[in-house]
């Protein structure tokens, strides 16, 4: 997007990038369908970025969603709305999105370097890069750094820039797992995670309709309702992944954080408590929950992984759990699993126009910023946003 910005003023772009083709990691998000954006109302969009809401608000203010929309228009992909209010291509696809882009890219003059991996700067300050025919040394005019996170490092997006900037005095926080999945913690005093019963026979498969409660650290309520999915280890999808800053942030404070889970969403209270309180007679409890609440399959395996028997057969204590079943989460999963990482360039390190601070002429945008989204599109905004806001900062600093 920086390179399109530039390009557009009549600037050289040289574009260098680690892996044989570009955007690996663009062409992964589109697997199953690209998110580009989403279509509620910019207040709403822009509180998703939560903690660096200030410091991206006027960045996306500037390159809003329906602005993105008419810029996908203009490489002729049409978008829609999709039920959950995310925006995708009408096809679907990346590819078709991609192959449009670089081919403006490439008319305006951008020339592409691939299998160029950076290595930092020498001592004369010059940009080192590894190539197939050796190394290469560049010293631009004004540098861009589009580096990514630390998730999917086979795409290339491994953070090994986050030591050489750091040590060049760069204000750079440590990155984080996003968007991510959880390990759970014991549900039985001889276990370490899930019963052995539970992940032979559910991993993999989701729980729905489910609503998912949470206290964060500030002490605020959170929920929302939804679906994820039971892994071998805990949970993960994108439930989990609204959840996934403050649970973190809430076991690195201490040491674990439960969430609570409502396995009744549509029903209240008062409507639970009526049904567990409905004498069964000769039915079994699992016969009685699925013919007057719908409880079966997954959900019912759950209650008896996490309850008593006392308290499966306590009508006030199996309500209670249908709709809060507190379920303790411990660590969450590898970063290179993570959809996205928080951390990075810290906004406090750079100017306006973000450029770093202590290394004038560098200029950094994306992921590789300190800011974390929930998925639905939020990601590829901000991370188009950004390039496309030092791009001017570029244009300015070149103009002085």
């Amino acid at each position: 997007m920086a390179a399109e910005v530039l390009s557009s003023h009549g600037i050289q772009v040289d574009l260098y990038d680690s892996m044989p083709s570009v955007g690996r990691k663009f062409l992964l998000a589109g697997r199953g369908g690209l998110n580009l954006t989403h279509a509620e109302a910019l207040p709403r969009f822009v509180s998703r970025y939560a903690v660096r809401e200030a410091q991206l608000a006027p960045l996306i203010d500037a390159f809003t969603p329906d602005a993105l929309r008419a810029w996908a228009q203009g490489l002729g992909i049409s978008t829609f709305v999709g039920t959950s209010q995310r925006v995708f291509p009408t096809d679907m696809k990346a590819a078709p999105i991609l192959r449009a882009w670089l081919h403006r890219l490439r008319e305006a003059g951008v020339r592409f370097h691939m299998r160029h991996r950076w290595l930092g700067w020498d001592e004369a300050g010059a940009m080192r890069f590894h190539t197939p025919s050796g190394e290469l040394t560049v010293t631009p005019r004004a540098t861009m750094l589009a580096l990514g996170g630390g998730s999917w490092s086979r795409l290339g997006s491994d953070g090994a820039w986050w030591p050489w900037l750091q040590a060049r005095g760069v204000d750079v926080a440590p990155l984080q797992a996003a968007n991510c999945g959880f390990d759970v913690a014991a549900t039985g005093p001889d276990r370490t995670g899930w019963s052995d019963f539970l992940r032979q026979k559910f991993a993999g498969q989701p729980i729905k309709p489910v609503a998912l409660q949470f206290t964060d650290p500030n002490g605020h309520i959170h929920r929302q309702q939804g679906e994820f999915v039971l892994t071998d280890t805990g949970v993960e999808g994108s439930l989990i992944y609204a959840f996934s800053a403050a649970i973190r942030d809430q076991i690195a404070a201490n040491g674990h954080a439960t969430v609570y889970l409502d396995l009744l969403p549509s029903h209240s209270p008062e409507q639970v408590l009526a049904e567990t309180s409905r004498a069964r007679g000769p039915r079994s409890l699992s016969t009685h929950l699925k013919s007057r609440l719908g409880i079966q399959g997954l959900k019912m395996a759950l209650l008896h992984e996490v309850l008593s028997p006392a308290q499966l057969t306590d009508p006030a204590q199996l309500a209670q759990a249908l709709k809060a079943l507190p379920i303790t989460l411990k660590a969450p999963r590898p970063m290179d699993e993570a959809i996205s990482t928080a951390g990075g360039v810290r906004f406090e390190g750079m100017n306006a126009q973000l450029m770093l601070n202590s290394l004038p002429g560098v200029f950094c945008a994306g992921e590789m910023l300190d800011w974390e989204a929930p998925t639905g599109g939020y990601l590829l905004t901000a991370s188009m946003a950004t390039g496309r806001h030092a791009a001017q900062g570029v244009i300015t600093f070149l103009a002085a």
